[in-house]
């Protein structure tokens, strides 16, 4: 039973290949109250949807004794508030980020009027923005391993990129070294798409063709997440939470333990912090301590937060763990973060996009290009000290013109004929009308 999902061929794969006997056998293994369904048939409870016997989950379950792997898996992971809070760190900072199509000549010049720029730029479909639809497919590649979107050609003009859900594509690579892509709609039909009609951003990937799931190679850190906090969650919920307890050297009246309930409640809540209880009956506080358990426990819990902060390269202090950062080390996270954490995100996102949108022959005329600039932007003081060297102040080259400041400041374009030229103010004078040009020899 086993050697028919290990096997390589696609016909292991397939449930058709299977008997009746090897489907029962399946499924008895898997869950005994289980109930048999057809491959088209989806059941779901309690939120999760199990598709039948071609469900990836239970192949996972069958080979590893597990279903981490699927989209139950997955889907779950996003409760850990370390791993929600790096994906949405990483992807709402690409989807933040313009990505344009600019020229590969000296110029840089934006191909404002290339249809794969206005797709990636201004509107990838009739319903998403270009922050959401470039968020959304970060987010299932830093959850899936890789994320997909279907690009709708007129022409040989792309005019469409829709994001196809989770666990609807397999990609695949021919004999002839093609990839393909089998894609299953809502609806249960299926069909296969080539290469040219498939946006594929891909994480780690050991084959070239099938990225990684950082989630499902930490499955195991992300159960144990989970076992903290469940095991947190049961000390709040039934735990004995009280500060102290009253010792008494003999038993009290039922009159006298009725005053001593009436005196605590009233001396309960912050605003009767400070004040004073009177003890009768030679009543001795004893205070309740915190045990090394519970110590370990937060250890434990501050642990896991680190190893997903690994999983993703995202620094501590983004997770708003207890880390001093302020300052100038402030600019050096910033750095850190895009350095290490973002800018491979950025080149796959730009060689995706040129591999599907550009045709061969324009790959050496243009490229995407993020504009990683807007996340490095220090103070206003930081910026103008840079801005005053790019133009040329305190004796530097000038390598930018006012026109390139402003542009990067959001004001509009200066009408002044020499803003688009490099100027160095300490050595040429502005051409007025009279005047020869001053330019060193």
């Amino acid at each position: 039973m086993l050697n028919i999902f290990r096997r390589g061929d696609a016909s292991a794969h397939s449930p058709h290949a299977m008997s009746a006997v090897d489907r029962s056998e399946a499924i008895a293994r898997v869950e005994p109250t289980m109930t048999r369904a057809h491959a088209s048939v989806g059941l779901s409870a309690a939120g999760v949807t199990f598709d039948g016997l071609n469900d990836p989950r239970l192949l996972d379950y069958i080979r590893e004794g597990q279903s981490g792997g699927g989209m139950w898996g997955r889907s779950c992971s996003l409760r850990n508030m370390a791993v929600l809070r790096c994906v949405t760190l990483i992807s709402e900072a690409i989807g933040t980020l313009p990505l344009n199509l600019i020229g590969s000549d000296d110029r840089k010049q934006v191909q404002r009027d290339h249809p794969a720029h206005r797709l990636l730029k201004y509107k990838p479909n009739d319903w998403q923005t270009p922050y959401e639809f470039k968020s959304l497919l970060q987010l299932h590649t830093l959850l899936d391993g890789q994320g997909f979107a279907r690009v709708i050609w007129s022409r040989d003009r792309p005019v469409r990129l829709v994001p196809m859900p989770r666990g609807s594509t397999k990609p695949r690579q021919t004999d002839t070294w093609e990839m393909k892509y089998d894609f299953t709609s809502a609806s249960g039909e299926s069909i296969t798409l080539g290469a040219r009609d498939v946006f594929h951003l891909r994480d780690l990937s050991l084959d070239g063709v099938n990225g990684l799931s950082r989630v499902t190679l930490a499955s195991e850190v992300l159960e144990l997440a989970s076992a903290a906090q469940r095991a947190a969650s049961r000390t709040f919920r039934t735990g004995v939470m009280a500060g102290g307890a009253l010792k008494f050297k003999e038993g009290l009246s039922e009159q006298t333990y009725a005053r001593m309930r009436e005196q605590l409640d009233a001396f309960g809540g912050p605003e009767s912090a400070g004040r004073w209880l009177i003890a009768e009956e030679g009543a001795e506080p004893v205070k309740f301590a915190n045990t090394a358990s519970d110590a370990q426990q937060v250890e434990n819990r501050n642990h896991q937060i680190e190893e997903v902060a690994r999983m993703y390269g995202v620094p501590r202090p983004l997770l708003m763990m207890d880390d001093t950062s302020w300052g100038s080390g402030i600019e050096q996270l910033a750095i850190f973060f895009v350095q290490y954490a973002l800018s491979h995100w950025f080149t796959a996102w730009e060689q995706a996009a040129a591999r599907v949108l550009l045709p061969e022959e324009a790959l050496d005329e243009m490229q995407f290009k993020f504009n990683e600039g807007a996340l490095l932007r220090g103070t206003l003081n930081d910026q103008a000290n840079f801005f005053a060297k790019a133009l040329g102040a305190g004796g530097h080259a000038p390598w930018m013109s006012q026109n390139e400041v402003r542009d990067l400041s959001n004001l509009p374009k200066s009408r002044d004929a020499q803003a688009d030229l490099l100027r160095n103010p300490m050595t040429q004078k502005r051409k007025g009308r009279g005047d020869e040009s001053t330019q060193p020899a």
